[in-house]
């Protein structure tokens, strides 16, 4: 039994705890796995694309299921003797301890954080309940699927401008609903030189009929009839962990990494959402997989000192 520096009790020391199961964590799990790497993946069971029913700009698995995917991802990272546990992380523990709410504490020589984020949506009423059908974020994930029909997107963040001017190369009728961002005047220059129609007013709710949205309803009861309406979350990474550990972020506020995921605290990467909103899937299992080749390397560093340690101290000791 491995002692933790709580003084609980572990059944095995793995070299690396992935948290998050996500397509950046199994991503790097299958690499691990591979590598022959003794690994254990931790995940509360809540991705962030559970609401929408299709991904896309994946190749090869263009139009897939998001849980179709983690689903197979979970059994091929089996296959190379993964240890994969249903739970959520509480804490993590320079050493590394890693503790589960109500579960073992398990003891690791590195660890990778892919806990991703978190999308906070406005307070309008009908958002939360359409989000991932017909209320849109991502013009490259589902800018395609509404392509020539009538769109909408909602004043709730500085980043729908630019959201909005993408959205035109996939509809001609697009219009900008202001609501209360403040917009300036450059911007609002930009916008209706690009084709897209502001319409002023703040939005009471979005219509929904037969499980459709069908509109957006002003406050004073006008509505503009429209097939899919794009909003721009405020996104919030869940870097609790990491920043318990002491990881430094950068100046946007965003945990700081090297181009592998290397956190600056010695043997913490991440990878994923968690420290790059702008991530697709299909980034961040790129993402898993390049902090899953700079793991197995520092592990790998690390057991050559140590054998190099050990024969130093035999030859010493026989002189």
């Amino acid at each position: 039994m491995i002692k933790t520096m709580n003084g609980q009790n572990t059944d095995v020391r793995y070299d690396v705890v992935v948290v998050g199961a996500g397509a950046a964590g199994l991503n790097a799990a299958l690499l691990l796995g591979r590598a022959r790497r003794k690994v254990a993946v931790i995940d509360a069971g809540e991705p962030r694309n559970a609401p929408a029913a299709h991904m896309h700009g994946f190749l090869s698995r263009d139009g897939m299921p998001p849980a179709a995917l983690l689903e197979a991802g979970r059994a091929e990272v089996a296959r190379y003797g993964v240890r994969l546990l249903r739970g959520r992380v509480e804490e993590i523990e320079p050493g590394f301890s890693v503790r589960l709410g109500g579960g073992p504490v398990l003891g690791a020589r590195r660890v990778l954080v892919a806990t991703g984020l978190r999308d906070e949506l406005p307070g309008i009423p009908g958002v939360r309940e359409r989000w991932g059908k017909d209320v849109l974020h991502c013009p490259y994930c589902h800018g395609h699927e509404v392509a020539g029909r009538p769109l909408a997107v909602l004043g709730t963040h500085p980043g729908a401008v630019h959201q909005a001017l993408l959205l035109r190369q996939w509809s001609e009728d697009v219009i900008f609903l202001k609501h209360t961002l403040d917009l300036a005047a450059e911007d609002r220059e930009r916008l209706e030189a690009f084709g897209l129609r502001v319409v002023e007013g703040e939005i009471d709710h979005l219509v929904v009929e037969g499980d459709r949205l069908r509109g957006v309803e002003l406050a004073g009861g006008r509505v503009l009839p429209r097939a899919a309406v794009f909003l721009f979350p405020r996104m919030v990474p869940h870097d609790g962990l990491l920043t318990g550990l002491g990881c430094a972020k950068d100046d946007s506020g965003w945990i700081a990494t090297d181009r592998t995921g290397r956190t600056g605290v010695p043997g913490v990467w991440a990878a994923g959402n968690v420290i790059d909103p702008r991530a697709q899937v299909i980034t961040a299992a790129g993402m898993g997989a390049t902090a899953a080749f700079a793991l197995n390397a520092d592990l790998v560093d690390e057991d050559v000192q140590r054998a190099v340690a050990r024969r130093q101290a035999a030859t010493g000791a026989r002189s």
